[in-house]
Order: C-alpha cells, then structure tokens, then sequence
C-alpha cells in the first residue's frame, strides 16, 4: 500500500496574543519522529471495494442490500425458518382475525413460546422478502396483502395485551388429549401421551410455575400435588380476542350496548365450557392413572396390615396382662411362703435367742456362784450378801442384749476365782457406767 505523507500547518495564534505576558513553559517539546499513516474503517473499505469491482455508488449499495438480505435469511434459517403456505400468501387482509399469526411470521413450532427476540427476527426476514417494494423491483405482481398480514401479526404479537387475547385462543397450540386405548398401550404411553396435554394447558395458570405430570416413579405426594393442583386450576385465558366488533359510530349508542352485552355473554359461557372441559380432561387422566390404582392398592394393603397389627398388638396386650398376673400371683405367692418362712425362722431364731439369753444368764449367775459369790474362799456367803450379788447380776444383765450377754458369758466361762470372776465384772459394770446404762455407784457388789 502507497504511503501518503501529509504535512499539518500549526494552528494559527490567537489576534492580540503576547508571548511575554500570556505564554508560561511548562515544558519543552519532543523531538519529532515521523511515522506512515494507513487509511482503515469502513468507508475506506467501501471506496476499495468500488475500485476493485468499478461499481458506481448506486451499484455497491444494491448490490450490498441484496448480500444483506441474504446474511439475514442464513442467520435465522435455524430456529425461525419454514415452508410458507400458498393458501397463507393469498390471504384477504382485511381478516386479520381470522389468520394464524404465528404462521404468518413463520413461527408456528413456537407459538407462545416464542420470545420477542425471535417475533422481531421472523418480522424482519418477512419484511425483507414480502416488501411491495422489493416485489416491484423484481417484477413480481403479487399485492401488499401478505405484507399487511405481516404488519398485523407483528403488531399483535408484539403488545402483551392482544397478544395474551390470542393465545388465549389459539387453538393451534392445543394439543388434543390421547384415547384410552393409545394410553393405556404401553406404562410410558400413559405418560407421554398425556405430559404434553398439561404442558400445554399450564400455559393459562396464573400460578407458574406447574406440578408435572410425572412418571412411574413419582412418590405419591408429588401425584397429589399434581392432581390437586389441576382440580383447582386458576386460569388467566379469556375470549376477548372472539368478540364482535363494537360499532365506533356514536350515533347508534343503543347497538354498541347490545354487542358489549352479547360479547360479555359469549364470554362468560366460553369460560364456562372451557372450566368443564378441563375438568373433563383431569378426570379422563386420572382415570387412567395407574398410579392411583397402586397409591389405593398400597392404601388397602396398609390398613390391613394396621388392623392385623392392632389385633396382633391386642392379643399382645392380652397375652402380657395374664402373664403380668400369673407373674403377680406367684410372686405373691412366693412373698407368702416366703413370709411365711421368714417367720418360722424368725421364730426360731427369736426362740433360740431366748434360750441362749436364758442360758448366758444362768451361766452369768453361776459364775458368781461358783466365785462364792465373789467372797475370799473360806469365807461363807450369807443370805444377804447372795442377794445383793444375784440383784447387781440381775441389774447388769437387764442393761445387756443377747449379743454382749453372750460376749460377757464367753469371758466368764472357766473362771472360778473371786478375783477373776470380779475384774471381769467389774470390767463390764465400768462400761456399763461410761456408756450411761448405769449409774456410778449403783453396784454395790460387781463394782467394787
């Protein structure tokens, strides 16, 4: 490419300018360095294009229209693109109402599914090959009604509010629900079939989004949901779109109210018909849900096996109350003879205490005795002074149970002297004294 060097003159200084007063350095220049510029962009590009093909200006713009219009066509080949109807491109224009929109577009596979970037798109690409324009240049004597069929689509789709008075409508986006015989074909035919009827009946809920339909393996809480759901379907679908056209003329006041009445019948009974209908739809499926049918089965077989369990946990019951019984009786009775027992035992034992205290005592009494009643030996024991030994030996012993009474006479077993016989009384009287049983003094014989 040429280089193009292209001398820039500095500007012009401004009239009544003084360098000493108004001029301030704030630094100093560069050195200069020369560089090659390159003409780029797109009108660059245009003028190349020209030179190289020698078209004139006219010429490279139709001819670029005509590329343009075939990228546009390509890009949106994909998802907006279908054969157009004979019958379609023939349409009176004047019946708008009567006419598929989304068709007209080409946009039948989508229908209210379309997003507005695809209504856009589709407007565009029929625009481009149905203008009256373009028609003209190619020589072609087809009419602009197509084009005002398209107009009218894209006007309808493209506001929200006629364009929900349509798809309430659209009988197109239906889809029909199976027989009983096409459902009941198959365990997936049921739901196949009839998934897609739902699908497209959500379309009109107010509440978004919707429970599927499901397959063999949805739990039962989520077949309820589903069916609940529908039972009490809320719809948003009206029929304005089907009314007849109200008079504009004021003069006939009369007329416009008769037609605003009828169509707000013709309203109320499509909605009507509309809720049997759907009501219907839900019942014929549910019908056919095998689903149901298992949940019920699953049901019975669950309150059977409750009932088994309560007769079972009755007898249970009954069976643990006669052995908690028996149980009890036999361990009462087993506590009575055991009591019973205990109280033989007791009363043996008691009886032997008795008999060995009794023993122990007579050996006690025999020890002072043999002890000659703790006198010197030689010395004879008169009647007084044996009752005064026998009555301090009476007065220790009352103060002992069976279990010291055996201790003191298992000390005074074998002992036959006086000294010996008195220390150990003495001994006890002692303890006696300290632990409180006696008095200090009171012996006047074993204390001594």
């Amino acid at each position: 490419m040429a280089t193009v060097q292209i001398s820039l003159p500095l500007p012009v200084l401004p009239e009544g300018w003084s360098a000493p007063n108004d001029f301030k350095a704030i630094g100093a220049l560069s050195t200069p360095n020369q560089r090659n510029l390159e003409p780029v962009g797109p009108h660059f590009l245009a003028h190349a294009r020209r030179k190289r093909h020698k078209r004139t200006f006219s010429e490279d713009e139709r001819i670029q229209a005509q590329e343009t219009v075939k990228k546009v066509e390509d890009e949106d080949a994909d998802d907006i693109s279908e054969p157009e109807d004979p019958l379609m491109l023939g349409r009176d224009a004047k019946d708008w109402k009567g006419q598929d929109h989304y068709a007209v577009l080409g946009l039948s596979k989508h229908r209210y599914r379309a997003t507005d970037s695809q209504i856009k798109r589709a407007h565009r690409k029929k625009v481009l090959r149905h203008h009256p324009d373009k028609r003209a240049a190619t020589g072609s004597s087809e009419d602009d009604s197509f084009f005002k069929c398209i107009q009218k689509a894209f006007e309808v789709l493209t506001d929200p509010i006629k364009r929900r008075q349509f798809d309430s409508v659209d009988e197109n986006a239906n889809v029909d629900p199976p027989s009983k015989k096409a459902a009941s074909k198959s365990p997936s035919a049921f739901y196949k079939l009839w998934g897609p009827v739902f699908e497209s009946e959500a379309r009109f809920s107010k509440t978004q989004p919707v429970p599927k339909l499901g397959n063999d393996r949805s739990s039962k809480e989520e077949v309820e949901e589903f069916y609940n759901f529908w039972f009490n379907f809320e719809s948003w679908r009206s029929f304005e779109y089907q009314d007849e056209d109200v008079p504009d003329d004021t003069e006939n006041r009369d007329q416009k109210r008769h037609v605003e009445r009828k169509n707000n019948n013709a309203r109320k009974k499509k909605k009507s018909e509309d809720i049997a209908r759907l009501r219907q739809l839900v019942d014929d499926c549910l019908a056919g849900d095998e689903r149901i049918k298992k949940f019920k089965k699953e049901a019975r077989a669950g309150k059977d096996k409750k009932r088994l369990d309560r007769e079972a946990e009755e007898r249970r019951v009954v069976e643990e109350a006669k052995k908690a019984r028996e149980e009890k009786d036999k361990l009462m009775k087993e506590k009575e003879e055991a009591e019973k027992a205990e109280k033989v035992e007791g009363k043996k034992a008691k009886d032997a205490a008795k008999n060995a205290a009794k023993k122990n005592k007579r050996v006690l009494k025999g020890s002072v005795k043999d002890a000659n009643y703790l006198l010197p030996k030689g010395q004879e024991a008169g009647a007084k002074r044996v009752d005064e030994v026998l009555g301090d030996v009476e007065a220790v012993t009352g103060k002992l149970d069976n279990e010291e009474l055996a201790v003191l006479a298992g000390k005074l077993t074998g002992l036959k002297l006086a000294e010996e016989v008195g220390a150990v009384w003495k001994e006890e009287v002692q303890r006696l004294e300290e632990e409180g049983k006696l008095k200090t003094g009171e012996m006047k014989t074993l204390g001594s």
